[in-house]
């Protein structure tokens, strides 16, 4: 199945999905429904949420906790990315002026906040202490990802290990909920769960490691910001990385200085350094490897539609140009 296939498997699920996220944004304060529709309806690809339908859906569950599950997790999700943004100083996201660039960042903050409380308004009418429990570590650990990050910034000498740490934490760590919380709600045994939370941390690991290579191979139009914008964040990723443990003296030069200072401006000179020690290949072959331990982990669930567009999944976050 490709992504379109998969997604009109889900057809009704996902519009309860969309309809109970516009819902839930509802507020009385005018400026929190503005920017929560800014950020939520500028055209995600809404992956983690649909993972929670699949997932369940794949377990064969027939309730509808699912859709405000989903809901909550892609409220996480936004939360996180207006927060990210106001960080990080960046002005354009899936093609549009972020929300901090269009409100302002003390705006971007609050509303960010608004969804993390109502995430948690919404986890208390599921009335189930497991569900709780992981999406509030995950979000607590999402949180020590972004400090993570954060104490990277601007450090050459990030290893893999803790760059990669940092994909756990930071992105990771939401799509193994989304998998766990599919098999809780189902009434699955532990060991479905955890195989469904593995697929989801194989996934988003993948995701990230195909985000960084789209940074530096993507158009901004296809990937909706700027080529090098991690870069000029000063951010070690690791096609980055990889530079500096295979290149030339002078080639590993540039991107330390690149990275210790963040900014841009060498950026042609390190895309042929990034293309001259196939950085973007072993990138790749990380995520590959992600994809088919992820494929692995749910071996043992029952074969279903549901079950193939998970595997389809998959290999779509490999193949994405977006």
């Amino acid at each position: 199945m490709d992504f379109h296939q998969i997604r009109s498997l889900l057809d009704s699920d996902l519009k309860a999905i969309d309809r109970c996220i516009l819902d839930e944004l509802h507020s009385d304060v005018v400026l929190v429904n503005q920017i929560g529709h800014y950020i939520i309806q500028s055209g995600g690809k809404r992956v983690r949420p649909l993972l929670v339908a699949l997932c369940a859906k794949a377990c064969g569950y027939q309730g509808s906790h699912h859709v405000p599950l989903a809901a909550i997790v892609e409220f996480i999700h936004t939360a996180t990315l207006l927060h990210d943004d106001v960080v990080d100083e960046s002005t354009m996201r899936r093609g549009k002026a972020t929300a901090n660039a269009e409100f302002g960042n003390q705006a971007s903050v609050l509303v960010g906040d608004f969804l993390y409380s109502r995430a948690f308004q919404m986890m208390v009418n599921i009335d189930s202490m497991r569900v709780m429990r992981i999406l509030a570590d995950a979000t607590n650990v999402i949180a020590e990802g972004e400090v993570l990050q954060l104490m990277n910034c601007n450090d050459p000498d990030t290893t893999e290990v803790q760059y990669m740490e940092v994909i756990h934490y930071k992105t990771a760590k939401l799509f193994q909920a989304a998998g766990q919380l599919g098999a809780v709600i189902s009434g699955r045994d532990e060991q479905t769960i955890q195989a469904l939370g593995e697929y989801g941390m194989r996934v988003g690991t993948a995701f990230q490691l195909v985000d960084d290579i789209l940074d530096y191979k993507a158009s901004a139009d296809e990937m909706g910001k700027n080529v090098g914008d991690d870069l000029a964040e000063g951010k070690p990723t690791l096609p980055l990385i990889h530079v500096m443990r295979q290149g030339s003296p002078e080639q590993i030069s540039r991107v330390r200085d690149a990275i210790t200072h963040g900014g841009a401006d060498q950026l042609e000179l390190i895309l042929e350094s990034i293309v001259q020690t196939g950085a973007l290949e072993y990138t790749q072959r990380i995520a590959i490897k992600e994809v088919e331990l992820a494929k692995a982990a749910i071996a043992p669930i029952d074969d279903s539609p549901y079950k193939q567009a998970m595997l389809s999944l998959a290999d779509f976050i490999i193949q994405r140009t977006y």
